[in-house]
């Protein structure tokens, strides 16, 4: 009985403790799982989104697309993306044809004139500051899923 006890004491001493207040933790597996999860929830854009933390100046949300998405540009945010998944087409630079304000401090539009060409795939890493428009072009049966970092500039 004594060694079943102290089995017991060691076991719950290797037991995590819950994690800080404010710690976020994402495993590998976790976050390459949101592309069976939200496939299915793809909107009339191709695309889906999850919101999965938010933290003052800063939240992260996972996406998947299975088609090309408008231009965007962000006025206050910056993006840094992982690419968990697939592969896309990012332009960068350059200007949103026709642009418009969909929100506060976001505007959309159908392209982008003059921008540079970046082939992502799994592990790329991307940062997107302030005012860089930017669009992903995913081709037909093709899809990405990555894991994105919104970071407000003020």
């Amino acid at each position: 009985m004594r060694t079943f006890v102290i089995a017991l004491i060691v076991a719950a001493a290797a037991l995590p403790a819950g994690l800080p207040e404010g710690v976020g933790h994402w495993t590998g597996a976790e976050l390459r799982g949101y592309e069976k999860s939200l496939a299915p929830k793809i909107n009339a854009q191709k695309v889906a989104t999850l919101p999965l933390a938010g933290y003052g100046n800063h939240s992260f949300l996972i996406a998947h697309r299975e088609g090309s998405g408008e231009a965007e540009l962000h006025e206050t945010q910056n993006d840094v993306m992982v690419i968990e998944s697939g592969e896309a087409t990012l332009v960068l630079g350059g200007t949103v044809v026709d642009p418009k304000t969909t929100a506060p401090h976001e505007i959309r539009g159908p392209s982008i004139r003059g921008g540079e060409k970046v082939a992502l795939s799994a592990g790329d890493v991307v940062h997107i500051p302030i005012r860089t428009a930017h669009q992903m072009l995913v081709d037909s049966r093709k899809q990405i899923t990555y894991f994105v970092v919104k970071i407000d500039a003020h």
